[in-house]
């Protein structure tokens, strides 16, 4: 659904297509954040800006609390609800280097979300490995956390640079 001035979400893939990550979305797909990547200073380190960002909601999903980890994996949860943002205007490049940063446990798949009143598709990084019975605290996170997850994404971001510059 759309209004006035509101961007259209976009339809879902064809049925029975099979999404790999060594295909990207295209630039400007938007991409469902829950984890660290809804806080600015992070994706300031990772990408260089922070993008556009709407409140968004993944019904039937739940942001869970990782063993040993201060991040969180996308898993389906009946009855669950995952509050996170829509990051818009993503280019190529950004795609590609968020893509690099998460672990090989994440699925790149297109999830139903809830947008204001629209209802559709956006990406986001589901997890396919253990999680804890629990959920993940944005605001722990927050606290405890990130400015040293915001360091050791700087460090992260030099080391894809120089690789790349080596190439």
């Amino acid at each position: 659904m759309t209004g006035p001035g509101s961007r259209e979400l976009p339809a879902p893939p064809p049925r029975g297509s099979r999404w790999s990550r060594s295909r990207l979305p295209a630039a400007g797909e938007p991409l469902f954040v829950y984890g660290t990547l809804q806080f600015g200073p992070v994706l300031t380190e990772l990408i260089g800006r922070v993008p556009a960002m709407e409140p968004a909601r993944s019904i039937g999903r739940r942001a869970a609390a990782l063993p040993g980890r201060a991040y969180p994996g996308l898993v389906t949860a009946t009855g669950s609800v995952t509050e996170g943002y829509l990051l818009a205007g993503l280019t190529a490049d950004e795609w590609r280097v968020l893509d690099a940063f998460e672990d090989d446990e994440y699925d790149l798949l297109p999830v139903s979300v809830h947008a204001g009143k629209r209802v559709g598709y956006a990406w986001t990084y589901a997890w396919t490995a253990e999680v804890e019975d629990f959920e993940w605290s944005p605001g722990a996170f927050a606290s405890e956390h990130l400015p040293r997850y915001v360091g050791k994404c700087a460090a992260w971001r030099r080391n894809l640079v120089l690789l790349s510059e080596t190439v």
